[in-house]
C-alpha cells in the first residue's frame, strides 16, 4: 500500500507542473502493442508498434514499428538487436511535411531485486537515420530506463518507470519520460496497462495518457 501511495502522490505532483504552450495545453495519447515470442531457451523475437497522438485519440504525431532478436544470457540478463521504422508529423496544428526514420538499436536489460522489490534496468543505444524530402540526417541517442512492477493481487499490478534520453549531438539530457500505469493481467501471457506519461523535451512539459497491450508467447517444444 505504501508503494501505491507513493505512485499516486508522484503522479499528482507531475500533473501540477502544467505549462503554457499549445502542445502543453492539450493532453495527448500513446497507444502501444509489444510482444515477446520465445523460440528457444536462448532466443526470442521482440515486436512493437506505437502510435502517438497530440490529443486524445486524434491529431497524429508519430508511429513506430520495430522488430528484433533477443538473446537471453541468463534469467536476469538479456541483449537485443532490433530495427525500427518511424513516421513523424512534427506539426501540431500545421501541415508540415512528415519526417521518416529508420532506426537500429542495441539493448541490454537486467532484472534483480532490492529486498522484495523487483527492479529492471534497460540500457539502449540507437542509430537514427532521418529523411525529409531531399534532406537526410543521422543522430545517435543513449537511453537508460529504471523501473519496477508492484503486484497488488493476482489480477492487478502497478508499473512505474523513468527513462533518460540523451542525443549525443545535442544537450546531455534533452528528454525525460516518467510513466505510471495500472496493469491488468488478462492471462499468464497477456496484460493491459492504462497509464499516464509525463514527457519533458526541448523545454516542453507534455502530458500523455497511454494504453498498452503486452503479450508473451512461448514456442519452445515441451520437454518430455
Amino acid at each position: 500500500m505504501k508503494y501505491l501511495l507513493i505512485i499516486i502522490l508522484l503522479s499528482i505532483s507531475v500533473c501540477n507542473g502544467y505549462s503554457q504552450s499549445n502542445q502543453e495545453e492539450k493532453t495527448g495519447s500513446w497507444f502501444t502493442y509489444a510482444g515477446t515470442h520465445r523460440i528457444s531457451d536462448k532466443l526470442s523475437i521482440c515486436t512493437l508498434s506505437q502510435v502517438w497522438m497530440f490529443e486524445i485519440a486524434e491529431n497524429f504525431n508519430f508511429i513506430l514499428l520495430y522488430g528484433g532478436l533477443n538473446y537471453h544470457v541468463s534469467p536476469k540478463l538479456t541483449t537485443t538487436l532490433a530495427y525500427g521504422y518511424g513516421d513523424i508529423d512534427g506539426g501540431f496544428y500545421t501541415d508540415k511535411p512528415h519526417t521518416y526514420e529508420n532506426r537500429i538499436f542495441e539493448q541490454i536489460t537486467y532484472k534483480h531485486k532490492v529486498s522484495n522489490l523487483p527492479v529492471d534496468h534497460r540500457f539502449r543505444v540507437e542509430q537514427r537515420f532521418f529523411h525529409k524530402y531531399d534532406f537526410k540526417s543521422t543522430s545517435h541517442r543513449l537511453r537508460y530506463r529504471l523501473g519496477t512492477k508492484l503486484s497488488l493481487n493476482k489480477r492487478l499490478f502497478f508499473r512505474v518507470h523513468n527513462e533518460f534520453l540523451a542525443t549525443l549531438q545535442d544537450d546531455i539530457l534533452p528528454e525525460n519520460r516518467l510513466y505510471t500505469a495500472l496493469g491488468i493481467n488478462i492471462s499468464q501471457s497477456c496484460n493491459v496497462q492504462l497509464g499516464y506519461l509525463n514527457r519533458k523535451i526541448n523545454g516542453l512539459n507534455l502530458h500523455r495518457l497511454q494504453a498498452g497491450l503486452y503479450i508473451k508467447t512461448d514456442h519452445r517444444k515441451k520437454r518430455q
